[in-house]
């Protein structure tokens, strides 16, 4: 075997540019940095770690290609490569606090330039279109944050500043459906068309087709925003992101009683289902920043994206991962297909 040994694996087998991989080795004569290096389709990768059996590298950005080919050079010899998924940046102009919605009709991802409580830029919803063109939408609303739609295709709007909800009609028209929704943040839809509303400061509401709003379940505050999904059991999946490196999922019934579901989450924000009901989230986990992925009926769970300033993520019909960072958004063909779309 030569000097740069063998690649036996790279954890996660996924990521977005400047995650940091885990890169197994076996026969790395590994002396020191000079003559050492990490290779992703040929663009050096910064190195913060390495040793015989493991390296630790961040992955580069401005790579033409998703498949990647990752090798080591070392002492004039090279390994064979192994694969890894490296997302695409679709965009980077905008300010996302919570996951992108894909639009049923169309596919088209809708974004936000969310802003700073109480500030009003001149745009803040936003189409990402099939063909890459963003669309800016006439849409004027503060502080969007949570984005839904519904079951016949109507785009959904929190507003944290002014603690309301709102429909979205043809990208212009803003239709206030509930208000006195405290910081309002996440959105969901149950099975059954109702919606739930996550206000930040602890409540979850239930929102009527009328507008009428209860509450319906009460939690710990979050920090900044909760988010919420509804699993495949029917029942309402929320993080609420603190500033501890053990926060949870909670789980909550139709009568509004929640459980911890999982515990040990770093500042967990947007999450989502597939379709065999395993549940991504996006945090920090073991020390490891990215896309997390617990199991259905496990309790457990495991890095599968990585990337740093996650904030969200969603699902296309095509089975694209759409990972999201406070300021870009990446697509990854990871053949996973969310609930998100009939």
């Amino acid at each position: 075997m030569n000097k740069a040994g063998r690649i036996l694996s790279i954890d996660p087998p996924n990521a977005i540019p400047g995650g940091e991989v885990l890169i197994e080795c076996e026969g790395l004569q590994f002396e020191d940095f000079d003559s050492f290096g990490c290779f992703f389709d040929g663009r050096r990768a910064r190195v913060v770690g390495a040793s015989s059996e493991r390296v630790i590298a961040i992955v580069p950005g401005s790579l033409k290609k998703q498949l990647v080919d990752v090798y080591i050079e070392n002492q004039g010899a090279r390994s064979e490569p192994e694969k890894i998924i490296v997302g695409t940046k679709l965009t980077d102009d905008v300010h996302l606090v919570a996951n992108p919605a894909i639009d049923p009709k169309d596919d088209s991802i809708i974004l936000t330039r969310s802003g700073s409580r109480n500030q009003q830029l001149p745009v803040t919803l936003l189409r990402l279109e099939s063909d890459g063109y963003l669309d800016e939408l006439p849409a004027e609303i503060m502080n969007p944050t949570g984005l839904a739609f519904d079951s016949h295709g109507k785009l959904f709007v929190s507003n944290r500043a002014d603690g309301e909800v709102c429909q979205i009609n043809g990208g212009r028209e803003v239709i206030p459906v509930a208000t006195d929704l405290g910081v309002a943040t996440g959105i969901a839809f149950d099975s059954e068309g109702v919606m739930y509303v996550g206000d930040r400061g602890g409540t979850v509401f239930k929102v009527s087709g009328l507008g009428d709003v209860e509450t319906w379940a009460l939690l710990e505050p979050s920090v900044s925003a909760y988010h919420m999904a509804f699993g495949n059991d029917g029942k309402l999946y929320v993080t609420a992101p603190g500033l501890c490196s053990h926060d949870s999922v909670y789980r909550i019934d139709e009568d509004g009683l929640d459980e911890v579901f999982f515990k040990g989450l770093g500042r967990p924000q947007g999450l989502a289902f597939d379709t065999d009901g395993d549940l991504f989230v996006a945090a920090c986990y073991k020390g490891r920043h990215g896309i997390i992925k617990i199991p259905a009926g496990k309790d457990e769970a495991e890095l599968v994206v990585s990337g740093n300033g996650i904030v969200g993520l969603c699902f296309t019909r095509q089975g694209e991962m759409i990972v999201a960072t406070a300021d870009s958004i990446y697509s990854l063909p990871l053949e996973t297909y969310g609930t998100l779309l009939d």
